[in-house]
């Protein structure tokens, strides 16, 4: 295949794909110009490993693989930065940032906040898992068997229900 033809598939891939993109780097990401410095980052990291995707899986889970990768590295990066420069940084997602109406909307808006407590890899897997990607899928892009898939997915759940628990106490 020749460049222009690659060039072609991959920015169309990229096209029908940039949502699993956005949602990956607004989970790692808060801030708007290291967002797009993550966006970069994943695009260029797909375009070097584009001519060895393999076919066998689909390139949703590729993509997810990858950004996941990609971001969970950037995030450790930029975490360890942020320590050194301000050690009372705030967490991934500000709930005063997030725009939502009602009951429901704060109920998101706590969600996302418990979600960015947890650490990188269950975060991944939240993410996949309200993606509803089967647990096949999520072990393949995330590198665990499937029966891990589900133990730690039920293990956030209990931990998410608690802390919404316990919210309502107060």
């Amino acid at each position: 295949m020749n460049l222009q033809d690659k060039s072609s598939r991959f920015l169309s891939l990229i096209e029908s794909n940039k949502g699993i993109i956005y949602k990956v780097t607004n989970l790692y990401c808060k801030d708007f110009e290291d967002r797009k410095d993550l966006v970069q980052e994943i695009i260029l990291q797909l375009w070097k490993s584009f001519e060895n995707y393999n076919e066998r899986f689909k390139h949703s889970t590729w993509i997810y693989k990858i950004a996941l990768n990609v971001s969970i590295s950037f995030y450790r990066k930029e975490s360890r930065r942020k320590e050194i420069s301000n050690p009372f940084s705030d967490g991934i997602f500000n709930v005063m940032d997030i725009q939502q109406d009602g009951e429901s909307g704060a109920n998101i808006a706590l969600l996302e906040c418990f979600i960015s407590e947890l650490r990188e890899l269950d975060k991944a897997l939240v993410l996949l898992y309200l993606e509803e990607k089967s647990q096949k899928e999520i072990s393949e892009i995330i590198g665990i068997s499937e029966t891990n898939v589900a133990t730690k997915i039920a293990r956030i759940k209990v931990l998410l229900k608690q802390k919404f628990s316990l919210l309502k106490k107060e």
